[in-house]
C-alpha cells in the first residue's frame, strides 16, 4: 500500500509534467497562465506530501481547525475541523505549510521566494488579470528555476530518480519575432513585475546554492558556423567532457573587462560605489563561470598575465544589490 505522503508526491509530479507539456506546446494561447496554475498545484502537493511524511502520514496534520459554535450561537473553546462547502475537511494552504518547512530548515528560503513569485503570477491569472506578452520572459525565468528547485527537493525528500524525465521548459516558446511597436505595460503588469523584483532582491544569493529564484535567459539568432557544431555549457566539473572555446567565442560570452564592468555599473545604478562590499560581491561573481572567466590579458601572448572578463549576466546579479537609475 502506497503511503499517503508518496501518493501526494505522485499527484504532484503528474501536475508538474502536465504544466511542462502544456507550456512546451508550439501554439497554446493560455500558456503562461496554465503553467503557473499547474506548477503551483505541483508545489502545494509536494509540500503537503513532505508535511505528511514529517507527521507519520497522519492526515489530520493537514486539516484546519476552528472554534466550534454552540447551539446558542456563541463560540466555544472546543475546536473542530473546518469544513468546505461540500462538507469535506478544509486543508492548510501552501502558505502555511511552506512557512512551516522554512522554519524547520527543510525548505530553502530562495526556493520559497521563487514559489511566492509563482503564486502571485498564478493568482493574477486565475482571479482577474491575464498575463501579457511583456511578462512571458519573466515567467520563463521564474518557471525554469521552479522546475529546477522542485527536482532537487523531490529527489531529496522522496528519492525519486529524474534521469528518465525530460523536465525542462523550451526557451524557444517565449521567442517573438521583433516588431516595430514598443510593448507598454499596464498598471497591473507593472505592479506584478515590481512585486517580483522586490522579493527577488530579498532572496539570498550564493554562488554555491543549489536553489535559484530565477534563471537568466539569453536567446539569440545567429548564423550557423557548422551544422555539426555542438552546444556546450561552461563548467568547473573536472569529470565533464573537455571542449575548448576559441578566443572569439570567449570574447562573445565574456565581453566586459573590469573597466567596462565598472562603467556599466555607474551608468546602470544610481547608488553604485566601489566599496569593500562591492569587491566582496565581485569575488562572488568571479567564483561562477556563469558570470566571469579568467583569460589571458594579452591574447597574442598565451604565457602572459591573466585577468577576469565578465558576462552581461554579472549585471543581473548586481541588480539584486543596487538601485537602477
Amino acid at each position: 500500500m502506497v503511503a499517503r505522503s508518496h501518493e501526494l508526491f505522485e499527484r504532484s509530479l503528474a501536475a508538474l509534467v502536465s504544466a511542462i507539456e502544456i507550456y512546451n506546446k508550439p501554439n497554446f494561447l493560455y500558456r503562461e497562465e496554465t503553467f503557473s496554475i499547474l506548477a503551483i498545484n505541483a508545489w502545494e502537493l509536494l509540500l503537503k506530501g513532505k508535511w505528511l511524511f514529517n507527521n507519520s502520514n497522519n492526515i489530520r496534520c493537514l486539516y484546519k481547525y476552528q472554534a466550534k459554535t454552540k447551539a446558542d450561537g456563541t463560540v466555544g473553546k472546543k475546536m473542530c475541523i473546518q469544513k468546505t462547502r461540500s462538507g469535506n475537511p478544509y486543508t492548510h494552504g501552501i502558505d502555511y505549510i511552506g512557512k512551516k518547512l522554512v522554519e524547520n530548515n527543510e525548505l530553502d528560503a530562495t526556493a520559497w521566494k521563487n514559489i511566492q513569485a509563482l503564486l502571485e503570477i498564478r493568482d493574477s491569472a486565475i482571479h482577474f488579470y491575464n498575463l501579457g506578452e511583456s511578462l512571458s520572459v519573466r515567467l520563463q525565468e521564474i518557471g525554469a528555476a521552479a522546475v529546477r528547485n522542485y527536482t532537487i527537493l523531490a529527489k531529496r525528500w522522496f528519492k525519486f530518480d529524474f534521469s528518465k524525465c525530460n523536465l525542462y521548459l523550451i526557451p524557444i516558446s517565449i521567442v517573438r519575432l521583433p516588431t516595430e511597436n514598443t510593448i507598454v505595460l499596464n498598471a497591473e503588469e507593472r505592479n506584478l513585475i515590481k512585486y517580483i523584483d522586490e522579493i527577488e532582491k530579498e532572496s539570498p544569493f550564493t554562488t554555491d546554492s543549489e536553489f535559484a529564484f530565477s534563471v537568466d535567459l539569453e536567446v539569440r539568432f545567429v548564423k550557423s558556423k557548422d551544422k555539426n557544431a555542438m552546444d556546450i555549457r561552461v563548467t568547473n566539473n573536472p569529470n565533464a567532457p573537455e571542449v575548448r572555446l576559441n578566443e572569439q567565442q570567449l570574447s562573445e560570452k565574456y565581453p566586459l573587462n573590469f573597466a567596462a564592468l565598472i562603467n556599466a555599473c555607474k551608468e546602470r545604478y544610481s547608488d553604485f560605489k566601489r566599496t569593500d562590499q562591492f569587491y566582496k560581491r565581485l569575488n562572488e561573481i568571479k567564483a561562477s563561470t556563469k558570470y566571469a572567466y579568467r583569460r589571458n590579458l594579452y591574447q597574442e601572448n598565451p604565457n602572459g598575465p591573466k585577468t577576469h572578463y565578465y558576462s552581461h549576466a554579472a549585471l543581473n546579479y548586481l541588480d539584486n544589490h543596487y538601485t537602477k537609475s
